[in-house]
């Protein structure tokens, strides 16, 4: 009813959460008594009736949400929008916030080309220490690794058990399954760079896109500057780039003169160019482990 659009509006609170990292009203989870009150009353009456308007269409409503002023507003904060808006709840900017956890391995698996784009199929068991699943309560699961397109598909696709979740979904904040969560809280934890540094799958993507640049033709600098952009989808500035330049000479000068061993950083394969691709490796690593790789912004 256009008297009472409670649908369209726990609906559409939901996708600008999606997109913003936050609803109109911050407890999307309660509409009730006991909830916030929406920042932006009237926008979020309009978004409840224009969604039956435009036929209940979701796809419609994304593309008017990302196609608007606000969501195409830079994330820069200025001293001015600090001090009228210190909390962005007027969304004088954008919020700057960091993916969900299961998109965490999914962005990583992209940059790298890795990602499998299969629609569909049974459960699967990326890569994680086997202890997770096989210690503790309530039953012992082995957690056989996927192998081929199967170990790369989206993060979706990972399978559960409620006792024991993917480990790496779970440093980034993703809920157990033990209960319904709408709405995730988001911290910033020092095991969460250890994974983004440690984890085989990330690990694995850094070494795809060391083989990639360092067999790729072309000057250091462009295939730096394309790496970058591949990685966070802009182009570096001038001090990014002599910082990289520096940071992949000096790797590759102790890696030729055994200060540093390929072995660990590559897998072993025979070839020429094992140095070259063990420092594109690692700086594909440190490009990876950046904050602004997993932050939409």
């Amino acid at each position: 009813s256009a008297n009472n659009p409670l649908v369209g509006r726990v609906t559409m609170n939901r996708q600008w959460a999606a997109f913003f990292g936050k609803g109109l009203v911050r407890t999307t989870e309660d509409f009730g008594l006991q909830g916030e009150l929406p920042s932006h009353p009237d926008l979020l009456d309009w978004l409840a009736l224009e969604f039956p308007r435009r036929g209940w269409s979701m796809k419609a409503m994304h593309r008017l949400i990302v196609t608007s002023a606000t969501y195409r507003q830079s994330a820069v904060v200025t001293p001015e929008k600090l001090d009228r808006d210190p909390t962005n709840r007027l969304l004088s900017r954008f919020p700057r916030t960091r993916v969900e956890g299961e998109l965490v391995r999914d962005v990583v698996l992209q940059i790298a080309g890795l990602l499998s784009p299969k629609l569909g199929g049974p459960s699967v068991f990326p890569p994680q220490p086997a202890g997770v699943t096989s210690e503790g309560a309530y039953g012992l699961l082995n957690w056989t690794v996927s192998t081929g397109e199967d170990r790369y598909r989206r993060g979706m696709y990972t399978f559960a058990k409620r006792t024991a979740p993917y480990a790496m979904f779970g440093t980034f904040d993703a809920p157990s399954g033990e209960a319904c969560v709408p709405r995730r809280e988001t911290s910033n934890t020092p095991l969460q760079a250890l994974t983004l540094l440690n984890d085989v799958v990330f690990l694995e993507a850094a070494q795809k896109l060391g083989e990639d640049f360092g067999a790729m033709p072309g000057s250091i600098d462009d295939r730096i500057t394309l790496l970058f952009r591949r990685v966070l989808t802009r182009q570096p500035t001038a001090e990014e780039r002599g910082a990289l330049t520096a940071f992949l000479e000096t790797r590759l000068a102790e890696l030729q003169t055994g200060q540093l061993k390929p072995e660990p950083i590559v897998s072993k394969k025979d070839g020429p160019q094992l140095p070259e691709r063990a420092a594109w490796t690692l700086l594909a690593r440190a490009l990876l482990n950046l904050d602004e790789t997993i932050t939409k912004e």
